[in-house]
């Protein structure tokens, strides 16, 4: 069947690639009047803040706008679409990431290197809950995400895995991460709107749980595991079972190296 010029305008769209790749992510405005103090870096600057404060659902334009004291139309000097500004707010924060171990270093430790990339990668997750469901929407391709990924990938060369299992051995490691990260932000977030702490709230479910008939056999069933699980606190409780899975899976590419 033919390809109508609708058809392949729809899948143009479709194939969107990424701000990165189509030369605007450096844009400082169209030309001609434009609205003064206003620049890319500061509109993305707000952007984050938003994005923070009241969550990826309720950001608009118009409410970026206005947080700016600008028209919408103003902050369209700057970016095509809400998507270009939220791929752009999305490795402003990779930005954070300054620190990171350097897989060149011969003398360091790859297991430390790898702990570390992953509890920054989690920590990064959990102080921005909206980062999760974007870093799933777009490609990554921003300098500073880049530059993450590149460290992810040389620290995984130096495990020694075969060639064919570096990718699975990062999808394992840094889906992990994804996933417990982005549970551990929506849960904070959860508790922010409550107006509890995270241990006041944890204790009000667990309670609520433990006497509710449909909950109550796996609660008393779990009992003996919580407690073995030790920690205090619920961040305690989190970074334990953090740490031990971490641990289970660098102990895994361990014994997968030593199969060769």
């Amino acid at each position: 069947m033919a390809e109508t010029a609708k058809d392949a305008g729809t899948a143009k769209d479709a194939a969107r690639h990424s701000v990165w790749l189509e030369g605007k992510a450096r844009r400082r405005g169209r030309g001609g009047k434009q609205p003064s103090g206003l620049d890319l870096d500061r509109i993305t600057e707000v952007t984050v803040r938003l994005l923070d404060a009241e969550g990826l659902t309720k950001f608009s334009m118009r409410r970026l706008a206005a947080e700016l004291n600008v028209t919408a139309m103003s902050v369209y000097w700057y970016v095509d679409t809400k998507d270009d500004l939220l791929e752009l707010a999305l490795d402003r924060v990779y930005g954070e990431l300054e620190e990171l171990p350097d897989p060149r270093d011969e003398g360091a430790d790859w297991r430390e290197q790898l702990r570390t990339l992953a509890t920054v990668y989690r920590r990064l997750l959990v102080r921005h809950a909206w980062l999760s469901p974007l870093a799933g929407t777009y490609l990554n391709l921003g300098p500073n995400s880049l530059r993450f990924s590149r460290t992810v990938q040389e620290t995984v060369l130096r495990t020694g895995l075969p060639a064919r299992g570096i990718t699975g051995a990062i999808s394992a490691v840094f889906q992990f991460v994804y996933g417990y990260g982005t549970i551990e932000g929506h849960f904070f977030t959860r508790v922010a709107d409550t107006g509890l702490t995270p241990d006041e709230y944890f204790q009000h479910a667990l309670s609520a749980s433990a006497e509710a008939p449909q909950t109550a056999e796996i609660v008393a069933q779990s009992k003996n595991l919580m407690a073995a699980r030790g920690g205090d606190t619920v961040a305690e409780m989190m970074d334990r079972d953090f740490t031990f899975a971490l641990d289970l899976l660098v102990a895994g590419i361990e014994a997968m190296v030593k199969r060769g």
